[in-house]
């Protein structure tokens, strides 16, 4: 039997949102493929917090999402690493399937749930609703989970979240909720105005009654670490993730875009990808595949 070499710790976010979610999906199935690894999770508020732990050494990996990660990795200075880049984040707000709301712009002025104060989610929602000029009453919460009551009890107008496969939407999408996601105009503006979002699409299907595809906006998440977690422990997720794609995928249906390609891909530049994952992409080819050395 093989001993374990790294026993770690993987901060996700608060409960009932989709990093705990996907945070114990992903340790489960990286600690079985890899016997040298034994991954478990931690609720932390989220993204803004998981930043500072990190770089206190307070984690050894963390999930941190779309704008706050893509900030802290374009400083010149940054202390993150790239392990793996886990799913794409369009954002799109949810409201009853009663309400007369039908635009983004019909929110201005409305309570609105936004999230959890220190989520990438919630900053990808308030940097939204900035660049198309509409002030809304902002709602946020100690947990995640309880946005969804406060949309079918009438407290909110309106839910914000991002990503296939998050709770709160799942949970709304099977009490008739209905989404509103930004034209094509909207998308458009927000992206003259956000250089570090990009053009991302929720998928048809990805909640119960969504027959349509949603174009939006949005970013990459990421699992990080700091430039002091070990190269082989590094190595060994890399190599653990590279295998089991497909049980990701089959797991959870957002985990479909956690791959070792992706991660080349969505990595701002290859110099903040961790030198352990470096290692193993120029070693199974990937690397060269999609033309970086």
């Amino acid at each position: 039997m093989n001993a374990v070499l790294f026993s770690l710790v993987l901060g996700t976010a608060t409960p009932g949102g989709g990093f705990p979610v996907f945070g114990d999906a992903f340790a489960e199935i990286v600690s079985a493929q890899e016997p040298g690894l034994k991954l478990q999770t931690r609720n932390t508020k989220g993204s803004t917090e998981n930043v500072p732990l990190l770089e206190d050494g307070k984690l050894d990996l963390a999930l941190v999402a779309g704008e706050i990660a893509s900030s802290a990795l374009a400083k010149p200075d940054t202390r993150l690493r790239i392990v793996t880049a886990i799913y794409s984040s369009p954002g799109v707000f949810m409201v009853r399937g009663d309400s007369a709301f039908r635009t983004i712009s019909d929110l201005r002025g409305r309570p609105v749930v936004l999230g959890t104060q220190a989520s990438g989610i919630t900053a990808l929602g308030r940097t939204v609703l900035k660049a198309l000029d509409v002030e809304v009453q902002a709602i946020t919460l100690e947990k995640a989970a309880d946005g969804p009551p406060m949309l079918l009890d009438g407290r909110a107008d309106a839910v914000w979240g991002a990503g296939v496969g998050w709770p709160a939407f799942a949970a709304l999408a099977k009490s008739g909720g209905r989404f509103i996601a930004p034209s094509a105009a909207e998308v458009e503006r927000i992206l003259s105005r956000e250089l570090s979002l990009q053009a991302v699409t929720l998928p048809a299907g990805s909640y119960p009654g969504q027959v349509s595809a949603l174009p939006s906006v949005g970013s990459w998440s990421y699992v990080l670490s700091s430039d002091k977690f070990p190269d082989e422990a590094a190595y060994l997720i890399a190599r653990a993730v590279h295998r089991a794609e497909a049980k990701l995928a089959a797991r959870l249906e957002q985990a479909r875009e956690t791959t070792m390609a992706n991660t080349i891909a969505a990595a701002p530049r290859p110099e903040v990808i961790h030198p352990g994952v470096l290692k193993y992409l120029q070693e199974a080819g990937l690397l060269a595949a999609a033309g970086r050395r």
